[in-house]
């Protein structure tokens, strides 16, 4: 039986939707998570950073793209101890600078994926889905299936597009 994880990174607070800058009580990709665990049963993980970004949102997006360029690798708040235990891992993710936040490569990098499936959905205020190639090279040994891109501020209404996305997946 296939056993599987939401494993996502989140932000709540300021954050540029449609054109603004908002406060968020849940970010984006967090309220997509909460809508594939509704479907699907899965256990959550979040993926968290020891050190926080700033409250500000500019100030976030400069510090992500210089974590970007310096290829860094920040501490988590938190490791999930029982990764054989999960076949199928749902993989969720702003995108930052075309890829996910750093967060998520040091998530993946922490894990053996082969011979598991990972679902990548992400969330994005224009740019679209990111980080399908990044994924690839960081988990050669899994099997790596079409994500899901939904606009950040659609996520309150996107329970149809991800029922839809979630039926290619389920036997």
């Amino acid at each position: 039986m296939k056993k599987s994880l939401i494993a996502y990174y989140s932000r709540r607070g300021q954050n540029y939707v449609g054109g603004s800058l908002v406060d968020l009580k849940l970010g984006n990709t967090e309220i997509i998570a909460q809508k594939i665990q509704a479907s699907t049963g899965s256990q959550m993980f979040k993926i968290d950073t020891v050190k926080k970004y700033p409250a500000d949102y500019m100030e976030t997006t400069r510090i992500a793209k210089q974590e970007l360029r310096e290829n860094a690798r920040p501490e988590l708040t938190e490791v999930l101890g029982n990764m054989d235990d999960y076949n199928v891992i749902y993989l969720g993710y702003p995108n930052w600078w075309g890829t996910f936040p750093m967060a998520v490569f040091t998530f993946l990098d922490s894990y053996d994926f082969s011979g598991k499936t990972i679902i990548p959905f992400c969330t994005h205020e224009g740019s679209g889905m990111g980080g399908v190639n990044d994924i690839k090279k960081l988990c050669p040994g899994a099997k790596v299936e079409n994500g899901i891109a939904i606009h950040g501020g659609s996520v309150q209404a996107a329970d149809r597009a991800i029922v839809a996305w979630l039926s290619e997946y389920n036997d």
